[in-house]
Parts: C-alpha cells; structure tokens; sequence
C-alpha cells in the first residue's frame, strides 16, 4: 500500500515508521477488506496524500474515520464525491462556510479543490468496516499519531485545525510554537445543534494567518 504512496510523503513516513512497520499496517488493512466490505476503496486509502503534496502543505484539517455508508469516503476527512448527498457534518461545514465568508452554499461536497491547495484533509483511521463507525481506529491509532508528530517537527508553519474532541486529543503532539490550533465543536448535529460548532470562523481565521505570513489563502469556494 504504501509503496504507491506520493513519493514525497513516501519518504515523511518512512522517517517516522520502519519500512517493517508501514509493511505489517499494510497486511492489517489488507487482511481487513479481504474479510469485510471496507470504506473507501482501497485504491483510495491515502487519497489526502495524493491530493495534498508534501511540500504544499498549510493546513491539517483532522477527522476520526471515513463515512461508513456506500459511495460517500473517499480518502478526504468530511468530503464525499461529486454528485453524493452531503452527510449532516458536511452540511454544517457548509453552512458555517457560508456564513463566514458571505458565499453561497456548495454543491459539490467533494473537497479535492482544498487538498489540492495544501489542505490536508486526514481522518485518524483510513478506513472503516461498512456500518461500523470507528472499526479500524486501533489499527491506524500510531500511524496517525507519527503523522502529527512528524508535522509537528517541521521546520515550516502549519496551521492545525481540530474539530471535536476527538480531533483535539491530537493537541498534545503539537509542542513547537511556529504552529498555529485552532478548536472549535465537531460539526455533527449533535454538537453544533449544541452552539459548539457554528460561529467558529475558521475559514477566514486560516485565511487571516496564512496572509499574516504573506503565504497565500486558501479558496474554500468549490
């Protein structure tokens, strides 16, 4: 699996993870989809490396796993592709959007456009067994972890963006003061319904740092 990763990122993981390791997760994973239906296709699994180049990167956007429904993940944190209904956190990502920067509310649902920007759009777990939120957390727990820590020891300025509890425990492998956090609810309807969510501008306040450091903003309009 990871040999067919973007040559850039292929070398970040293997600085962070043996080859022996990035070989057993590969076996896990594979062992996962020939039991089970898994999202998203394999084909997909490192989809937020291949959108996001290395040496673009500006924002980590982290999730907790891909949906678990038929057709939606593929390989984004929160994006579906074009043309599926957006899931209620999408939907509220959306809105928040649209509220922050005064546009209109996205048709599409798939978030490439960001990726491609240096937005890296990475859930915890890149996979999930089908219907079962949360299934394959513990086989990517320390991948993930070394990805952030990884991140977190480059010499550049990123901006991480953690919604939700669950995103925030990775608060604690972002140590040197050149990076940027920014927290706020997660947009599931039960915590925006819950004002956790809504009125986080955090569009614009990315937007906000990345013209402070004279880099440029990211389009979020898709």
């Amino acid at each position: 699996m990871f040999l067919d990763c973007p040559s850039d990122w292929k070398e970040f993981f293997h600085k962070l993870y043996s080859a022996e390791k990035l070989k057993k997760l590969s076996h896990e994973i594979n062992a996962l989809y020939d039991e089970m239906v898994c999202y998203p296709a394999k084909e997909q699994l490192l989809n937020a490396f291949f959108q996001c180049p290395f040496v673009g990167l500006k924002v980590v956007i982290i999730g907790q796993d891909p949906y678990h429904g038929p057709h939606q993940a593929h390989g984004l944190s929160f994006s579906v592709p074009i043309g599926i209904a957006h899931p209620p956190s999408l939907k509220n990502i959306f809105i928040e959007l649209s509220n922050d920067l005064d546009c209109a509310y996205p048709i599409s649902g798939d978030l490439s456009l960001w990726a491609n920007q240096g937005v890296l759009l990475l859930n915890a777990a890149l996979s999930v067994r089908a219907g079962e939120a949360g299934s394959h957390l513990k086989y990517w727990d320390s991948f993930t972890k070394s990805i952030v820590q990884g991140l977190n020891n480059d010499k550049r300025p990123i901006i991480f963006v953690l919604w939700g509890n669950f995103a925030q425990k990775y608060e604690r492998f972002i140590t040197e003061d050149h990076h940027r956090v920014l927290k706020s609810g997660h947009p599931s309807p039960l915590s925006a319904n819950r004002g956790y969510w809504f009125g986080n501008k955090h569009f614009s306040q990315v937007n906000n740092i990345l013209e402070q450091r004279s880099e440029k903003p990211i389009n979020w309009l898709i």
